[in-house]
């Protein structure tokens, strides 16, 4: 078996091997005296990392940066050492990967998702940072029985969500695949085992017909007088774990534990020995795919037939040429394995593609959460393939709509698209497309731009992140305006004044936590979406509490009115004192609720009264109006109005017409320079009140009338 300094002097040519020497020689210098978990010298992993990338052919730099990867982190080594010695291309490297070493996935969901961020960051500066990580990955979880089962359990998880599909996006089934089942081995052992034991008794049974198959391959292959390899390859156990808890399958339902390949040298040959494999054996419908001329997102190209016996038995057969076959095992990698190929190299833009695509839309994104979210598709996601009508295809998340289609060839064709045509007919934007449909979109040069609306259908991140970009950059006048209206109608929702609540002292400690540099920039903010509306509002209100009193200090005595005798019934309490609280003054028909307050009986309050929100729980019980209620009740009303000299006259003739009595009335102009009423009326019935504010709406000169606390 050759070593790993065999592998350096029969890959790399003397100048880089002693690049490689001296990296090898300088690591295990600095790395002298470690040791890892297992007891090992801690130099056996640079290595075994230096070695992974050697088998997948990296260069130079890379195997380099490999060997030092962990020297900054865990030794003296400084970065100006590794520049002095090594040069800026591989400092570059190894301070990319320590960079990504800092990321922990265990911290909370908003760390995750600006960790998750940093690392296609890192890929988009140069991918062989992410390659490089992939194997440190792969070596580390070679490893992990020497970890506690909950960082075993951790680190399989973090690995299973993070950096297998970033493998499998870039196309390096090596270790996408060895990484897969080693995650299924520790986050579901008993499964695991299961697989290995009746998988490989399985695969034993069926050795003689899987040779049996390869022989009569390489006949037809003969008989065609193509040159190609033939060859069975059992499937690795994740992927069969995963048909079977998908589908619903024992092990015995699933036939296709092995898949036999056929390599050949052209495209022409594939399709070819296709034709000649399903003469020879019934292919089963729905199971022929073909990645040649429909490629997978990462590049992968092959055909698959499923076929079967006159005996019944099921197997599939993969057809691919030589350098299909070697971009499927390596992927981007595959760029520095064989880069003497040209269509490799177009390969490996196209994978690049898809890297600066995403690094372009996350810009638009302030928060990291959402571009996580955003990125789930096309990362995680399986695909579905449509047409332009010109022919050329489009990968698309499933479930994708015409939108998703029209941002995906452009983001002018989305942002002026009024109308899509699916298989020529005329079809709605959120309708759900399907592989094989041919996709037109309608355009229109007077379109004012995306709705809002269809972010609720959008299923590609790029999409998504498109028409917030749009709303972000075209529209941030009209996003003010929103903005600023959302946060009124939440704030008046919550029983509060935007104008109360947003202060120059609470924007300032607003501005210093969500980083607004003006009102006008926090209100388009959360006009196109970038920040919820709950983001503010709970701050502001959170600010604005501490600066009042304490629900504790507004539960006093002196607060509350006597309840009359049977109007409230209170779950579990008789014979208490009963009263009612100023502070939101319930009145019958609100939904209400008792406080349980020390040596004062119990106070009655509307269930969303702002003040009940920092109470014991224990301290609240349910209560309900009964009985005939012969009293009068005080409720409060705010009334936002034009700055008109008549409008006070207009509210007092409303409630005077009502017969109701008018205990205060508090008017100014607020600095939106609307005319601001803060009231209380007397009443006997919830009724009343609703029947005032909507009568009081129905005059133009009113904007809005809505119940108050603590006027």
């Amino acid at each position: 078996m050759k070593t790993l300094l065999d592998k350096i002097y029969e890959n790399y040519p003397d100048k880089d091997r002693e690049i490689l020497l001296s990296a090898y020689n300088y690591a295990e210098q600095m790395h002298m005296g470690q040791r890892r978990a297992s007891g090992e010298p801690y130099f056996t992993h640079p290595c075994a990392v230096a070695e992974i990338l050697i088998d997948l052919g990296l260069d130079t730099p890379s195997v380099a940066a490999a060997f030092l990867h962990d020297v900054i982190e865990d030794t003296p080594a400084t970065a100006d050492d590794i520049k002095k010695l090594f040069g800026d291309e591989i400092l570059t490297l190894v301070d990319g990967v320590t960079k990504l070493d800092k990321i922990r996935f265990q911290t909370h969901e908003e760390e995750d998702a600006e960790n998750f961020r940093k690392i296609f960051v890192a890929m988009a500066n140069d991918v062989r940072v992410i390659i490089i990580k992939l194997a440190d990955r792969l070596h580390n979880m070679r490893s992990l029985n020497f970890l506690s089962n909950e960082r075993q359990q951790r680190i399989a998880k973090e690995t299973l969500d993070i950096f297998t599909p970033l493998a499998g996006r870039l196309g390096i089934s090596q270790i996408k695949c060895e990484l897969e089942d080693l995650c299924l081995k520790y986050l579901d052992p008993e499964a695991y085992e299961y697989l290995v034991k009746n998988i490989h008794q399985k695969l034993e049974e069926r050795r003689s017909f899987v040779d049996k198959v390869v022989a009569e391959l390489k006949a037809v292959l003969e008989e065609s007088k193509i040159e190609g390899e033939v060859f069975g390859r059992p499937k690795h156990f994740y992927s069969i774990y995963r048909k079977m808890k998908n589908q619903g399958k024992t092990l015995d339902q699933i036939y296709d534990l092995s898949a036999v390949r056929v390599i050949v040298n052209t495209t022409e040959e594939c399709y070819e020995i296709l034709g000649k494999i399903h003469k020879q054996w019934k292919p089963v419908p729905g199971r022929i795919k073909d990645y040649i001329a429909t490629p997978k997102r990462n590049m992968y190209q092959s055909l698959h037939t499923t076929v079967v016996t006159e005996f019944g038995q099921f197997f599939e057969i993969q057809i691919r040429t030589f350098e299909m076959h070697r971009m499927a095992e390596y992927g981007i990698a595959a760029h520095w394995k064989y880069k003497e190929n040209v269509t490799s190299e177009t390969s490996f833009d196209q994978r690049l593609s898809w890297i600066r695509d995403v690094m372009d839309w996350q810009g638009s994104l302030n928060d990291s959460k959402e571009f996580v979210d955003s990125l789930k598709n096309d990362l995680y996601s399986n695909e579905l393939l449509v047409f332009t009508p010109h022919g050329k295809v489009i990968s698309l998340p499933l479930e994708a709509t015409p939108v998703d289609f029209a941002y995906a060839i452009h983001s002018e064709v989305g942002n002026k698209c009024v109308g899509a045509k699916v298989n020529s007919r005329i079809v709605a934007l959120n309708s759900t497309l399907h592989t094989g449909d041919v996709v037109e979109i309608l355009t229109s040069p007077n379109a004012k731009g995306p709705s809002w609306d269809w972010l609720k259908f959008v299923k590609s991140g790029s999409a998504r992140a498109k028409i917030r970009q749009f709303y972000k950059r075209e529209m941030k006048e009209e996003n003010v305006k929103t903005g600023k209206a959302m946060l009124e109608a939440e704030a008046r929702r919550r029983g509060y004044n935007l104008g109360d609540i947003l202060t120059e002292e609470s924007f300032r400690k607003l501005s210093n936590k969500l980083v607004f540099s003006s009102v006008n920039e926090m209100m388009a903010s959360v006009g196109f979406g970038a920040v919820s509306v709950n983001q503010v509002i709970f701050k502001l209100i959170d600010y604005y509490k501490k600066d009042i009193p304490k629900p504790q200090e507004v539960l006093e005595e002196s607060k509350f009115k006597r309840s009359p005798a049977g109007s409230v019934s209170v779950k579990g309490l008789s014979g208490l004192l009963v009263r009612f609280a100023s502070c939101c003054t319930p009145v019958p028909g609100d939904s209400i609720v008792g406080f349980i307050s020390r040596g004062r009986g119990v106070i009655i309050h509307r269930s969303d009264c702002p003040n009940l929100k920092d109470i014991e729980p224990e301290r609240l019980q349910p209560a309900q109006w009964t009985g005939d209620i012969e009293t009068e009740f005080i409720a409060g009303l705010k009334i936002l109005a034009v700055d008109d000299n008549t409008v006070t006259a207009f509210i007092t003739a409303e409630i005077s017409a009502m017969h109701l009595y008018m205990t205060q009335i508090v008017g100014r102009v607020n600095k939106d320079r609307q005319a601001e009423f803060e009231i209380k009326v007397k009443l006997n019935q919830r009724s009343d009140i609703d029947l005032l504010i909507n009568r009081l709406k129905r005059d133009k000169r009113i904007i809005d009338v809505f119940r108050v606390t603590s006027v």
